[in-house]
């Protein structure tokens, strides 16, 4: 008997006032529906469907290899949304976990205590108490307090709508009769739609068994239909992760004030400083200070490095790293340790050697710098020349004076030395000196002749 997921992610989500679906929308750079796929898969279910239909194209296009996508061509309520799979689960034998694509907050300990409430009963409902039950469907108890059915805000009782047990959309069916059963609902409500909620009174008049489990902290089913919503969830999972992160050992000296995604790696010891965002496949070795104001996206950082105000993007920076303030690494960066990129340097597709320096206001873009290498405050490599981009090469040791202009392709030998405010156009032999200047002209009494009076009386 199989555990297995489906996720609904037709929908358009029109609160949310987007182009982008509602499932696309991101928490901490992630999208919704993609969190709902990583609780079910760490959940323990064997296989993950995703039901698509609004904009389909761009919901598969960020779905992982891992799940099954069923499509849904016409958007006619959730029990249709669940009906569309029949044919892909044909054969399939167990239990059904159904889940929103919009309600990311849920933990995987929670859709297994769902699963486990499920045995032996036809279909079994994640119940929530809230404090503000609007827009949500209410629980119906019998005298017994056992279900007796779900109704819709929209269709229910003034009574009804006083009910702060909320259905939170969230089920575990056995497979067994399950279709059967979804094509008795019919659409005879307000919205004309096939709710899935109706399968509850379906079980009952057929004298199925029905369940329930309550579950202990409502923000876990948080929906996201707003943006105000998103905001919230997005405020949720951030407290989550960085607590977590916290009793790990990692110091934050402002919670409130760090964003970390889920696919971060922090060892112990790190410390973030306010203003951190932390997101994609990044790490952070021990030791390491990042912040403030420091955004790090699918990079490692190694161990007792700083990274100061800065921007890092899919880059690897080695071990007693110093970056910043306003340092920028666009992708393809490489650090080794004890590297020092000062302030507003910028390097793009560059592999910089042990040791080296970098210390202010240049860019170095597409260049191969080797090990104790110093560069010059404003040096540039010019890499591109209207038509294609040309790699720099810097030798081991050399010195590369402040404002000059390194014109690829070209090659800086090892221990050789520029002088500053060149202009580099050819190779530069090892240990050599390369200085290309004009030499400088002095006209005297220059100013007076053609300027007269008139400079005197601005200096003055």
């Amino acid at each position: 008997m199989s555990n297995l997921a489906l996720i609904m992610a037709a929908g358009q989500g029109t609160r949310m006032k987007s182009e982008t679906p509602k499932v696309l929308h991101k928490i901490l750079d992630v999208p919704l529906v993609r969190y709902v796929i990583s609780a079910a898969q760490a959940a323990g279910c064997e296989r993950t469907l995703v039901v698509t239909g609004h904009q389909r194209e761009a919901v598969e296009a960020t779905l992982p290899d891992s799940v099954e996508i069923v499509h849904q061509p016409e958007r006619i309520g959730t029990a249709n949304t669940v009906l569309v799979a029949e044919e892909a689960l044909r054969g399939a034998e167990g239990k059904l976990v159904v889940l929103s694509g919009d309600v990311p907050l849920l933990r995987p300990e929670t859709i297994t205590a769902l699963m486990e409430a499920c045995n032996g009963v036809a279909t079994c409902v994640l119940t929530a108490h809230v404090d503000d039950p609007t827009g949500y469907g209410r629980i119906l108890r019998n005298e017994y307090g056992a279900i007796s059915g779900i109704v819709e805000e929209k269709d229910a009782t003034d009574e009804q709508r006083l009910i702060t047990e909320i259905n939170t959309g969230i089920y575990c069916f056995e497979l067994e009769g399950l279709f059967d059963r979804l094509r008795k609902i019919g659409n005879d409500n307000v919205q004309q739609e096939y709710y899935l909620t109706d399968i509850v009174q379906v079980c009952l008049d057929e004298e199925a068994s029905v369940g329930s489990i309550t579950v202990s902290d409502a923000s876990e089913t948080l929906g996201v239909n707003s943006r105000v919503q998103l905001a919230a969830a997005t405020s949720v999972m951030q407290r989550r992760i960085n607590e977590a992160w916290m009793m790990a050992g990692v110091t934050m000296t402002a919670p409130d004030l760090c964003w970390i995604a889920p696919d971060v790696t922090l060892e112990p010891d790190t410390m973030l400083l306010p203003m951190t965002f932390l997101s994609g496949a990044t790490t952070i070795a021990s030791g390491s200070v990042i912040g403030p104001d420091t955004r790090i996206v699918d990079s490692s950082i190694g161990a007792d490095s700083l990274v100061d105000s800065s921007i890092v993007l899919s880059s690897q920076v080695g071990p007693h790293a110093n970056l910043g303030p306003r340092a920028y690494l666009r992708p393809g960066c490489v650090l080794d340790s004890n590297v020092k990129i000062g302030t507003s340097v910028e390097l793009k597709g560059t592999h910089v050697g042990e040791g080296s320096k970098i210390p202010h206001l240049s860019y170095i873009g597409d260049a191969e710098v080797g090990a104790g290498v110093n560069i010059g405050a404003a040096s540039v490599t010019c890499n591109y020349d209207g038509e294609k981009k040309s790699r720099t090469v810097i030798g081991d040791g050399a010195f590369i004076g402040s404002d000059t202009m390194l014109v690829a392709p070209v090659t800086v030998g090892a221990h050789s030395v520029v002088g500053a405010a060149s202009a580099i156009t050819k190779d530069v032999p090892e240990g050599a000196l390369a200085v290309e200047r004009n030499d400088q002209t002095i006209v005297e009494g220059w100013v007076e002749r053609h300027r007269g009076d008139s400079a005197r009386k601005e200096a003055r």
